[in-house]
C-alpha cells in the first residue's frame, strides 16, 4: 500500500463516504450559471491590479488582494469568492456543505466543503477570469490605523497567482513581481508591516510549522519538510484578520445575528503554571501579580510566547516543546452566535469571513454582511447561528484529528522508506518535544524529511527508574537525577515502526 492509498482510507473511515451525491454535483453546475445570471449591478473592479497567495498545491483560491497608496495613507481592497451567490439557504447544496462544516485537507488529497464545480470552479479566484467577490475596501492611516471601510458584491479579475515560495523570493530579491501587479504588492507589504506593527504586544507571538509533502506518481511519499511562517505567510494573515475584524465589527455595531471566532481569556492559574513549567526549564518568563484577572493572564500569556520564541531562537532548539507549553495554558477558539472578543489575536471583535469555500461559518457570515448592507440575502436567525456554531466547532476538532493522523501516517512511511536507504540502525538527531508519565516524545529529521514524530517508552531508559517531575516539563531519573528535559537534544535509533497507525517508536542512542 502507498501512502497515497494509506490516507484515502483514512479518509473514507473517518467521514464515512468521499465524495458528493450527484444530485449535489448537478445541483453545484446549476448553481455557477444562476448566479452568473444574476450577477447585474455589482462594482466593477476587473481593472484594479489584484493576486492571489496561496500554498503551491492549492486549487481553491477564496481570497484576493488589491493595494494603492493614496495621499498619507493606503486602500486595500480584500476580495472574497462571493459563496453565497452559489449557494442559497436551505437549498441541498446548502444543507451538504453545513453537514461537512469545512473541507479536510491531508497530504495530497482534500475532501471540500463543496463539489469541485464550485470549489475549484466558479467561486475560485483563479487568475485571468471574471470572477463574483465579496470586496472590503479598507483606508489605512500612515501607522495602519483603519480610517474607514466600506463593504460591496463585486466582479474581480485575478492579474497574478502566487505561491508562497515565489512571494518570499521577490521579497528577498531573488525574483521579480509580476509587472502588473508590482505595485500593489509592494503596498500591501507596506500595509501588512504597518498592521503587524501596530499590533504590537496585544497577540500571541506564536510560530508554526506546517508538514508539507512530496509524491512519487505512484503515490509513494518521497520526501517532507516542515514550512515555517514567512513574510508571505504573514502578509496574508495580516490583511485577512483585519479584514474579518472590520465586518465582526460591522456586524456587532448593527446586531445582525452572526458567527463569531471567539477565544476566551485563559484561566489565571493555567497561567500561573505555565509560568513555573518556562522558570523550570530556564526561560525568562513576565513578572506575575497576585490574583491575575483573565484579561492580565492573557496579557502574560502574550509576553510568555514572545520570550519563548527568543529563547528558543537563542539556544537554537526547543522551539517545539516550549511554543506547546504555551498553547496548552490556553482555550481553545470556537465559534460562538455570541461576541466575546479574540484573545490570541487581541481582537474586541473578529468573525471567520474570508473562507468562504471551505468554512460554512464563513458562508454564514456573508449572508449575514450581505444582508445588513442590503444585498437581497438573508441573516440567519440566531438560533440557526448558535446551531452552526456548535456544529463547526465539533467539525473543525474532528477535521484537525483527521489531518493530524494523516500527516503521521504519511511521516511514517517517509521514514520507513529513509530506514530501507540508510539501515535500520541510523542514528538521527533531534528534541524532546514532549513528555508523560510512560516517556517522552520526540520529534526529529533525516535526510528525506524532517517531520518525524516518535515516542521513547520510559522502559527503554536503561539503568534506572524515570518519572515526571513535579512541573511535568521532564522526566527524572530516580537514582541519578538524570533528566530528558522539553526541548533537550537528544539522539534516537528507531526502535519500530507502524505505517498503519503513524507510530514510531524510538529508543534513545546512550540508553
Amino acid at each position: 500500500m502507498s501512502a497515497r492509498e494509506a490516507v484515502e482510507r483514512l479518509l473514507a473511515e473517518r467521514l464515512g463516504r468521499r465524495g458528493f451525491r450527484a444530485k449535489h454535483e448537478v445541483a453545484a453546475g446549476e448553481a455557477a450559471a444562476a448566479a452568473e445570471a444574476r450577477a447585474d449591478g455589482r462594482r466593477d473592479l476587473t481593472e484594479l491590479p489584484t493576486f492571489t497567495v496561496d500554498p503551491a498545491t492549492a486549487r481553491d483560491f477564496d481570497d484576493a488582494v488589491s493595494a494603492r497608496r493614496e495621499g498619507d495613507g493606503i486602500r486595500l481592497w480584500v476580495h472574497i469568492a462571493d459563496v453565497a451567490a452559489h449557494v442559497p439557504p436551505g437549498s441541498p447544496l446548502d444543507l451538504e456543505a453545513r453537514r461537512r462544516a469545512n473541507s479536510t485537507y491531508v497530504p495530497g488529497a482534500v475532501e471540500p466543503m463543496l463539489p469541485h464545480a464550485l470549489s475549484s470552479e466558479a467561486c475560485s479566484l483563479a487568475p485571468g477570469v471574471e470572477r463574483l467577490a465579496v470586496t472590503t475596501e479598507i483606508e489605512l492611516g500612515p501607522g495602519g490605523e483603519p480610517r474607514g471601510a466600506s463593504f460591496y458584491r463585486s466582479r474581480i479579475r485575478s492579474d497574478a497567482r502566487l505561491d508562497y515560495d515565489e512571494l518570499d523570493a521577490i521579497f528577498a530579491g531573488r525574483a521579480r513581481a509580476p509587472e502588473h501587479v508590482a505595485e500593489s504588492l509592494a503596498v500591501a507589504r507596506e500595509a501588512a508591516a504597518a498592521l503587524d506593527e501596530r499590533r504590537g504586544t496585544t497577540s500571541l507571538d506564536v510560530e508554526s510549522f506546517e508538514p508539507e509533502f512530496r509524491f512519487d506518481a505512484e503515490g509513494n511519499v518521497t520526501g517532507a519538510r516542515g514550512v515555517a511562517q514567512t513574510e508571505s505567510h504573514r502578509l496574508i494573515e495580516r490583511l485577512m484578520i483585519l479584514a474579518n475584524e472590520q465586518v465582526a465589527r460591522l456586524l456587532e455595531r448593527k446586531r445582525v445575528p452572526t458567527i463569531y471566532r471567539v477565544h476566551a481569556q485563559p484561566d489565571p492559574a493555567r497561567i500561573e503554571r505555565l509560568i513555573e513549567q518556562l522558570h523550570a526549564l530556564g526561560i525568562p518568563t513576565p513578572p506575575l501579580r497576585e490574583r491575575l484577572s483573565p484579561r492580565e493572564a492573557g496579557e502574560v500569556a502574550a509576553e510568555a510566547s514572545r520570550l519563548v520564541g527568543r529563547e528558543a531562537a537563542r539556544r537554537g532548539h526547543g522551539r517545539e516543546a516550549y511554543t506547546s507549553l504555551v498553547l496548552r495554558s490556553l482555550k481553545q477558539a470556537q465559534y460562538s452566535e455570541r461576541n466575546n472578543g479574540h484573545a490570541g489575536l487581541g481582537s474586541p471583535a473578529y468573525c471567520h469571513f474570508t473562507s468562504p469555500i471551505r468554512r460554512y461559518p464563513d458562508l454564514v457570515v456573508h449572508r449575514a454582511l450581505l444582508a445588513a448592507l442590503g444585498e437581497g440575502e438573508d441573516a440567519p436567525r440566531l438560533a440557526e447561528a448558535r446551531e452552526v456554531a456548535a456544529h463547526s466547532s465539533a467539525q473543525e476538532r474532528e477535521s484537525a484529528k483527521i489531518e493530524h493522523e494523516a500527516d503521521d501516517v504519511c511521516a511514517a512511511f517517509l521514514l520507513e522508506r529513509e530506514l530501507r536507504e540508510r539501515g535500520p540502525e541510523t542514528e538521527f538527531e533531534g528534541e524532546i518535544s514532549g513528555v508523560i508519565r510512560a516517556g517522552a516524545f520526540a520529534s526529529f529529521g533525516g535526510e528525506l524529511g524532517d517531520v518525524y514524530e516518535g515516542f521513547v517508552p520510559a522502559r527503554l531508559l536503561r539503568g534506572e527508574y524515570f518519572g515526571l517531575n513535579e512541573t511535568e516539563t521532564a522526566l527524572v531519573g530516580r537514582r541519578s537525577g538524570r533528566t530528558l528535559r522539553l526541548g533537550d537534544p537528544v539522539a534516537f535509533k528507531v526502535a519500530k515502526v507502524d505505517v498503519s497507525k503513524g507510530r514510531v517508536d524510538l529508543e534513545p542512542v546512550d540508553g
